[in-house]
C-alpha cells in the first residue's frame, strides 16, 4: 500500500496566483536553502567522501513530493508508493535498500533521510538527503565488493524506517546502523548531519510560508513545476525528432573477467513527448555492476542535460516528468531483478551520460559532446594501524579507512577543451593531499595531468590524472574504474582518449598491472600504486586547432612534443611553432586520412581483445555469458 500522510488541518489550501517578483523572491530562496543544505552536511560530517569530496545530494520537493530545488534526485515519489505506513508530523525516514524505492538510490553505500515538513497540522514540503556512507557492512571494506552475485554480501540493507518517531529519535535503529560499520563513529555522526541538513530545509520551508503565507507558497512551487514544464515541452519539440535515433556503448568488464556490457539506448518524440527506450541493452550481470535504474532519475538526467545545452536558465525540477517515457527492460542491466548486485554500479551511472549526450547531440552535431563522464574512479585503503608495545614488540593498532573517489576527463565540447582530471559530478571536489597524508598511513609522491591522455580535436578532451600513493603502513586495497578496455570516444572528428590503467609497483621494485576491478590486493610500507584514470575524446577536427594553442599546451605540459603531432603541429627544439612544417603535415594529414564520422570509437572490440594483453598487460574480458532466457538481444 501507499504511504498514508497523516494531517490534522481540516481546511484546504487556497487556490491563488503568485505575482511575478514573490515568485523569483521563493525561487532563490528555495535554491539558496538547497546550498545551506549542503553547507550544513559538510560542516558536520566526518567521512572524508562527504566532508571532504561532496559526495551526498539534497532535495526540497512540494507537499506531493516532486522536487523544486535539487540535483540528484526525485528520490520522495517511489518512497511514497512503496512505504506501507503512516506519515506524521515530526518523523523522519531513514533507508538505504534500493530494491524498497524502486531505485531512487542505487546502492546500499547511499543512505537516504526523508523529512515531511509539517506546517500548522498540514504537509507542506519534503526534504531529502542521501550520503555515501565510507562503510555499511558487506564482505569487503568500503561494502563496493567487484565479485558480490547478490546484494546480501554488499552490506546492511535496511528498509524504510522511522529514524524519528513523531520527533523522538529511536536510538535503536541508530545503534543497529553503527553496529554493521566498520567506521561505526563515521556512520553515525554523517546519518546525523543527513538530519541536520534536512531540518535545515524544513526551518526555511516554514520562514518563506510565514512570510507570505502557506497558500503563496504552496502557489510558487506549483508554478515553479509548471515553469519547468512549459520549459522542457518546448525544447522538446524544438530538438528532438520524430525520428529514431540509438546509440550503444559498453562497460568494459564486470570484476569477474566477462566484458564488455552493452548499454542502449533508443530515443524518438511522439506529439510533444520523448520516448527513451533501453531495449537492446545486455541482461543483468552476475557480478556487482547492475545499475537499478530509476525511471524518474533518468528522465531527471535528461532534463539536465537538455537545460544545461539548450536554456541554463530555467530552474531544473520534477515538473516535466510527464513529458519523457523511460523504458527499461527488466531483468536488464539497468533494471536487474532482486537480489541482484548493485555495489558497483557507479561505471554504468557514468555511462548513462556518455550514451544520452551521443542521443541527444545526434540530430544537431554541433551541440554534441565527447565520451568522458565514463564513471567514478573509486580507491578504498584500509587496515590496522601498527602499534609498538613497552616491550618493543608490534601488535594491531586502531582501524583506518579511506574512501577516495578520483576524477577522470571531461569531454571536448562544442565550446571549448574539457576540464583535466574533474568530477563527473559539478558539485564534488578532491579530497585534498594534505588531508590524506595527514590522516592516512600514505605519502602522495605524484598528483599531476597525464599528457595527451585527452583526444585530439578542435577543443581537446580533458586529460586523466596520474596519483602515486606511497603507502606507510601496511594494508589492503581496493580498486573500482572503468574505461581500461573500450576508449572514450571523440565526435566530429576528434580522436578518441586514452583508457584507464593502475600500477603496483613493490617495494622491491618488481611492478603489478592491477584490473580495473579488484579487492583484497595486499599493500606493504614502500609500496607505490600508481593510479591512473581515463581522459576524454575529443571534439572537432584537430588540424584546425590553434597552433600556438598546441604549443602553450606542450609547454605546460598537458600536451607533449610527440602528440602535438596528433593536432598536425610541429614544432622547433625551443618549443615554437614551426608554421612551414606545420601546414605541409597538416596538407598531408588532411589528404592521407578517411573522411571524418560524427563518433570516432578507435578500434573495434574484436581489435581491442586482440591488443588487450599487450596493450594493458591484462587478459582480455570474455564475452558475457547468460541464461537462455536472458540472452541479449
Amino acid at each position: 500500500m501507499p504511504a498514508r500522510i497523516i494531517e490534522t488541518a481540516t481546511t484546504p489550501l487556497s487556490a491563488t496566483t503568485v505575482d511575478p517578483i514573490t515568485l523569483d523572491i521563493i525561487e532563490n530562496a528555495l535554491r539558496n536553502a538547497r546550498v545551506e543544505m549542503d553547507a550544513t552536511l559538510f560542516r558536520t560530517a566526518l567521512s572524508p567522501g562527504i566532508r571532504e569530496q561532496g559526495d551526498a545530494f539534497p532535495l526540497i520537493a512540494d507537499r506531493h513530493g516532486r522536487m523544486v530545488v535539487g540535483q540528484f534526485g526525485s528520490f520522495i515519489d517511489g518512497f511514497l508508493r512503496n512505504y506501507d505506513g503512516d506519515i506524521e508530523d515530526g518523523d523522519v525516514i531513514f533507508l538505504n535498500d534500493p530494491y524498497s524505492c524502486e531505485g531512487a538510490i542505487s546502492h546500499l553505500n547511499d543512505q537516504l533521510v526523508i523529512l515531511p515538513v509539517f506546517r500548522k497540522g498540514r504537509l507542506m514540503a519534503w526534504a531529502a538527503m542521501f550520503g555515501h556512507m565510507t562503510d555499511v557492512g558487506g564482505k569487503v571494506p568500503g561494502s563496493l565488493p567487484t565479485d558480490a552475485s547478490t546484494i546480501f554480501e554488499e552490506g546492511f540493507r535496511l528498509p524504510p524506517v522511522k529514524l524519528y518517531r513523531k520527533g523522538v529519535l529511536q536510538e535503536d535503529i541508530v545503534r543497529i546502523n553503527v553496529n554493521q560499520s566498520r567506521m561505526p563513529e563515521w556512520c553515525k555522526a554523517d546519518l546525523h548531519a543527513l538530519v541536520a541538513s534536512c531540518r535545515v530545509a524544513a526551518r526555511r520551508v516554514d520562514e518563506m510560508c510565514e512570510r507570505f503565507g502557506d497558500d503563496i507558497f504552496d502557489a510558487a512551487t506549483q508554478e515553479l513545476l509548471a515553469r519547468n514544464h512549459r520549459a522542457m515541452k518546448h525544447i522538446i519539440t524544438t530538438q528532438i525528432g520524430e525520428a529514431p535515433v540509438s546509440f550503444e556503448d559498453y562497460l568494459c568488464d564486470d570484476g569477474r573477467g566477462f566484458g564488455p556490457f552493452k548499454i542502449k539506448c533508443t530515443m524518438w518524440r511522439e506529439g510533444e513527448r520523448v520516448i527513451l527506450d533501453f531495449a537492446g541493452t545486455d541482461p543483468q550481470s552476475s557480478s556487482s555492476i547492475n545499475y537499478l535504474l530509476n525511471e524518474n532519475m533518468f528522465k531527471m538526467f535528461f532534463g539536465i542535460y537538455m537545460i544545461m545545452v539548450f536554456d541554463p536558465q530555467v530552474l531544473f525540477n520534477d515538473g516535466f516528468y510527464d513529458l519523457v517515457d523511460v523504458r527499461i527492460p527488466e531483468g536488464s542491466l539497468l533494471k536487474p531483478r532482486f537480489p541482484a548486485a548493485l555495489s558497483c554500479r557507479t561505471h554504468a551511472l557514468g555511462r548513462i551520460f556518455d550514451v544520452l549526450g551521443a542521443l541527444l547531440g545526434q540530430k544537431t552535431p554541433e551541440f554534441l559532446c565527447a565520451a568522458g563522464f565514463s564513471s567514478s574512479p573509486h580507491l578504498m585503503f584500509s587496515g590496522h594501524r601498527a602499534k609498538e608495545t613497552s616491550a618493543g614488540t608490534e601488535e594491531r593498532g586502531e582501524w583506518f579507512q579511506l574512501f577516495q573517489i578520483g576524477f577522470g576527463g571531461i569531454p571536448g565540447r562544442p565550446f571549448g577543451d574539457g576540464a583535466d582530471g574533474h568530477s563527473l559530478w559539478p558539485g564534488f571536489t578532491n579530497v585534498p593531499n594534505e588531508f590524506l597524508e595527514r590522516y592516512f598511513p600514505m605519502i602522495i609522491e605524484r598528483y599531476e595531468t597525464v599528457p595527451d591522455s585527452g583526444g585530439a580535436g578542435q577543443f581537446r578532451g580533458g586529460n586523466g590524472i596520474l596519483m602515486t600513493y606511497r603507502f606507510t603502513e601496511a594494508g589492503q586495497i581496493s580498486i573500482h574504474d572503468d574505461r581500461w578496455f573500450i576508449p572514450p570516444w571523440g565526435v566530429n572528428g576528434g580522436h578518441p582518449a586514452q583508457r584507464s590503467w593502475k600500477t603496483l609497483e613493490r617495494v622491491d621494485g618488481t611492478k603489478e598491472a592491477l584490473p580495473a576491478k579488484c579487492d583484497r590486493i595486499e599493500v606493504n610500507p614502500g609500496d607505490q600504486l600508481h593510479f591512473v584514470t581515463w581522459g576524454a575524446g575529443g571534439w572537432g577536427d584537430p588540424l584546425v586547432r590553434d597552433p600556438a594553442l598546441v604549443a602553450l599546451e606542450v609547454r605546460r605540459g598537458l600536451v607533449t612534443k610527440a602528440g602535438a603531432r596528433a593536432y598536425g603541429v610541429c614544432l622547433s627544439d625551443d618549443g615554437a611553432v614551426d608554421a612551414a612544417a606545420t601546414e605541409a603535415l597538416r596538407t598531408r594529414m588532411r589528404a592521407e586520412r578517411a573522411p571524418l564520422g560524427v563518433f570516432d570509437r578507435g578500434p573495434d572490440i574484436a581489435t581491442l581483445r586482440e591488443r588487450c594483453l599487450e596493450e594493458t598487460g591484462l587478459p582480455a574480458p570474455r564475452p558475457p555469458v547468460w541464461p537462455g532466457q536472458f540472452a541479449s538481444a
